[in-house]
This record gives C-alpha cells, sequence and structure tokens, in this order.
C-alpha cells in the first residue's frame, strides 16, 4: 500500500511527466495539470515554444531515461528517431577548429522534442494512477496562511469553470515564469535568484534535403568563435527523413524582422556562419515549415533553497528552477537527473513530505552548480553579456579554450571533454594531470 495519497504537478512538459513517472511508484494518485489542449501526436505545442528547436539528449539524460523508462531507447528508433555515433556521425566546428570524428563508444538519438515528449506520454497513460488533465490553467494555490502550507490548487478548465483539487503534495513543472514565483512574489516573500543578460535568438525550419552520397554525418554544428562571432547554426537529421536546421545569434545579433521576411532570408542567414557548409546544404533544401523564433533574454537561477518560509507542501522542478542557456543543450538532461534525485530521495523512505523537498531542492543545486558555472563561463566570452561573473573567469576560459582545440587533435583529451560534456563525469576530470600536461605543451608551442 503506498503511504502517500494524492500528489499534483502543474505542467504537463518533460520535467513534468519526469516527475509523474517517479511520484507514480510512491503516491496512489498523480494528475498533471496541463494548460495546452490534448496532443494528437508528436506536433509543437504552444506551451514549448522551445521545442520546435534542435534539442539534444546528453548520455547521462538517456541513461536516466531508460532507468526511468525501461527500453524507450528502443521506442524512439522504432517510431523513427536516428541513432547515430556521438564521434563519427557528428560534425562540429567548435572555436575554429573541426572536433575529430571517430567510432566511438556511445550513440546519441537525434529526433524533435516533440517526438521525445510523445514517447514519454504513451508510457504515462499506461500508468494507471497517472492522469493527465488538458486545457487546465492554475490560477491560484490552496494555502493554510497558520501552518505556511499550500494544500491543493484551483483551476480554471477549458469551459471557464472553476474548481479545486486538494493535494498532500504540489510539484510546480510550469517554467521559467511559473505559478510560485508569481505567487510568492505576490506574497513578498524574497527569491534570491542569479541572472545573466544573454538576449539569445533562436530561428528554425523544417527542411527535407535532396539526396547527396557523399554526405557522411547526421548531425553538424557550426558554433561562432567569441567575442567577435556571435552567430551559430546546426542542421540535423530527426525522424521522418527530415532535418531541422537552427541558427542562433547572441546579443540580438541576428535582426528577426528580416529573417521572417522570406524564406531566402532565413538561408542567407548561414552565409553569416565561420563555415559555409550549412549555406551549401540549403541551397537545394525544401521547406517543410514556416520559420519559428525563440527567445532567451536572460538565463536564470532562482534559488528556493533559500527562501526564507518557503511553504510546506511545494516541490519546484525544471526549469521552474533553472532554465539554463539552451544552446549548450542541458536542459532535459537536468531535468532527467533532477528526476532521478527525487526518486533516489523518495525510494529511501525516510523522509516526510516537507523534508523530501527540502532536500530535493539541496539536491537540485549540487545538480545544476556546475552546470551552470561551465554555461556562464562560456556566455562572459562576450562583453555585452551582463551578470555575476565567476571567481577566476579568466583562467577557466582560458584552460577551456585550450581544451576545446585540443579536441581537434588529441582523442584522449576530446574523449575526457566528451564524458564531461555530456555530464557522465565532473569537471575535474579535466583537470587530471595528463590532460593540464597537454594544454601546458599547447599553450607553450602556440607561444614560442
Amino acid at each position: 500500500m503506498l503511504r502517500r495519497e494524492k500528489v499534483v504537478i502543474i505542467g504537463g512538459g518533460l520535467s513534468g511527466k519526469l516527475a509523474a513517472r517517479v511520484l507514480s511508484d510512491f503516491f496512489q494518485e498523480v494528475i498533471i495539470l496541463e494548460r495546452d489542449s490534448e496532443p494528437h501526436g508528436p506536433f509543437p505545442r504552444k506551451g514549448a515554444p522551445q521545442g520546435e528547436h534542435i534539442h539534444a539528449l546528453l548520455f547521462a539524460g538517456a541513461n536516466g531515461l531508460e532507468e526511468l523508462f525501461p527500453g524507450i531507447p528502443e521506442k524512439f528508433n522504432e517510431s523513427g528517431a536516428v541513432k547515430i555515433n556521438s564521434t563519427q556521425d557528428i560534425a562540429w566546428f567548435h572555436h575554429g577548429v573541426w572536433k575529430l570524428r571517430f567510432v566511438g563508444d556511445y550513440t546519441t538519438i537525434l529526433q524533435t522534442r516533440p517526438h521525445l515528449e510523445w514517447v514519454i506520454e504513451q508510457y504515462l497513460k499506461r500508468i494507471p494512477n497517472v492522469t493527465i488533465q488538458y486545457s487546465q490553467n492554475v490560477q491560484n494555490y490552496l494555502y493554510i496562511e497558520e501552518e505556511n502550507r499550500i494544500t491543493g490548487v484551483e483551476i480554471i478548465d477549458g469551459s471557464d469553470s472553476i474548481r479545486t483539487i486538494n493535494a498532500d503534495l504540489v510539484v510546480d513543472a510550469s517554467g521559467v515564469n511559473s505559478l510560485s514565483s508569481r505567487w510568492l512574489n505576490k506574497r513578498k516573500v524574497h527569491i534570491p535568484e542569479e541572472k545573466v543578460k544573454i538576449d539569445l535568438s533562436y530561428f528554425t525550419k523544417t527542411l527535407q534535403l535532396p539526396d547527396n552520397q557523399t554526405r557522411d554525418w547526421s548531425i553538424k554544428l557550426v558554433y561562432p568563435n567569441p567575442p567577435f562571432e556571435k552567430i551559430g547554426g546546426g542542421i540535423s537529421k530527426v525522424e521522418g527523413n527530415r532535418y531541422l536546421v537552427t541558427f542562433m545569434g547572441y546579443h540580438n545579433e541576428i535582426n528577426e524582422k528580416e529573417i521572417l521576411k522570406s524564406d531566402n532570408s532565413f538561408i542567407e542567414i548561414a552565409k553569416k556562419l565561420p563555415k559555409m557548409d550549412i549555406y551549401q546544404e540549403l541551397k537545394g533544401a525544401t521547406d517543410l515549415s514556416s520559420t519559428s523564433t525563440f527567445r532567451v533574454p536572460n538565463i536564470t537561477w532562482r534559488r528556493f533553497d533559500k527562501v526564507i518560509n518557503f511553504p510546506n507542501g511545494l516541490l519546484m522542478i525544471g526549469d521552474t528552477l533553472c532554465r539554463i542557456d539552451p544552446f549548450f543543450g542541458q536542459g532535459m538532461t537536468i531535468a532527467i537527473l533532477e528526476a532521478l534525485a527525487l526518486k533516489k530521495l523518495l525510494t529511501s523512505q525516510k523522509y516526510t513530505n516537507q523534508k523530501m523537498i527540502e532536500t530535493f531542492h539541496q539536491q537540485a543545486v549540487k545538480i545544476i552548480t556546475p552546470i551552470w558555472n561551465m554555461v556562464i563561463t562560456e556566455d562572459f566570452r562576450y562583453p555585452d553579456t551582463i551578470g555575476k561573473k565567476p571567481a577566476g573567469l579568466s583562467i577557466q576560459q582560458w584552460y577551456a579554450k585550450n581544451i576545446f582545440l585540443l579536441s581537434s587533435e588529441n582523442k584522449d583529451v576530446y574523449n575526457s571533454f566528451i564524458k564531461v560534456m555530456h555530464l557522465l563525469r565532473p569537471t575535474s576530470t579535466l583537470m587530471h594531470p595528463r590532460i593540464i600536461k597537454s594544454v601546458l605543451k599547447r599553450a607553450f608551442t602556440n607561444n614560442r
């Protein structure tokens, strides 16, 4: 018999789905309240505007997803996702050099974000104590002032009728503009946060490429070399023999009005990349979609673990806690690692609900901290980036730059970098004596 009764999850995106999977093993009833209408296939949805752009599931995320949903990689592949060798089938131009390409030990699954979420949703619908309610707009919390406790939610559904749901636990997975942030701010509760202004813009089309027998990659990435280059791009094969093409620009480098003028304006952006490879591919491409846009003015980490008098009965997860720079492809994997941390806490069965919530928020800090530090080290290569700079920034940037450049010629360094980038190993892995020796040797040789 499950000792906990009902949990309500606000938001049916990836972090909400992952939370539901974990909580279904420990609560008698799990209810997901999703603002969007019910999907009828792996299609983009209004509540996830980032979903139309290129996404990456890092190795740590893929491993975690397999743990939560056994056999799911096969389901992805059966429904059209593209399985590739992670070092052979990726052509990656980074900081002015192409990464080494070789048959490595890891595989990656290329697919659209809607496809990934659709497959996960089919798993959830087979779990008898999980219910997904669509077209539900959570307006407020049910709250007992004397106990500082949230006991449920107030909802407006698709018919504009108001109803309430009581719950033993409420999980806010509604994203960066969450109900909880607004609710706490309205009550004058201070939320400490770290914010970095990057003014990042994304522009994506779905295309069909002409057959090309010499095409020896499944995904090609052309990154800018900061601080002078601010525009990057990627082209990735996905299910249905289609390709996603995404351009991104830091600090509003890409003129949105210009790029939306015509289909040709989109292709012209490829000429501004450090390499012309993507432009050459697009010249014979057929459009399968209009251009979608997504803007990230700031990346934000809300430190709910530091909030004084944080309400009992409320747990935060996913982008509700931290929206990272999506250019580095770590967002989905962070959500998966958080779900695994939640599962571990619940499995121990030594925590009350409230103690579990407090401990989870602390565990999330341990997950986010090294990733946040890696990301802002790169974001601050641009002088226009505004925010709190980490200590020793220039040294970190110098060392990272040498790791990036060595990844074009030193297989051992590149393998170590891949494991860190994919969150399989801590960043301290790159401080191994043999890697430090390689960095110093390269730096000394180039400065002679």
